[in-house]
């Protein structure tokens, strides 16, 4: 479990992480391991490295293949992070679009500056 002091922050955002149907990327006509990496950068940094999580909110899929997704936060740190979509096997999707929430502690406007 996490646990955070003082003042705790949420942020959260949407994003389209590919459009592959419309210039036949390879999401949408390769096969075998793909992988889709978007960075995120937060409005205003955290104090602590946040928790992050990411869902799908919208997908379009080819209902000929097999559904296969994997969509996860890598490299989080107090200034932003990555979602990261993965898909393999013969999976044919379109576009995706991604939502996420980031909680972690924030500074207090009575926070010093001490230099």
């Amino acid at each position: 479990m996490k646990r955070f002091a003082g003042p705790i922050g949420v942020e959260n955002g949407s994003t389209i992480l590919f459009n592959d149907f419309a210039h036949d990327g390879a999401m949408w006509t390769g096969s075998g391991p793909r992988e889709v990496r978007q960075s995120q950068t937060f409005r205003e940094p955290f104090q602590t490295v946040p928790v992050v999580t990411v869902g799908i909110s919208m997908w379009d899929i080819d209902h000929k293949t097999n559904s296969r997704v994997d969509i996860t936060a890598e490299d989080v740190t107090t200034q932003g992070f990555d979602i990261v979509f993965r898909t393999w096997g013969d999976t044919r999707i379109a576009r995706i679009r991604a939502d996420w929430m980031a909680i972690g502690q924030t500074r207090d406007d009575d926070d010093w500056d001490v230099i």
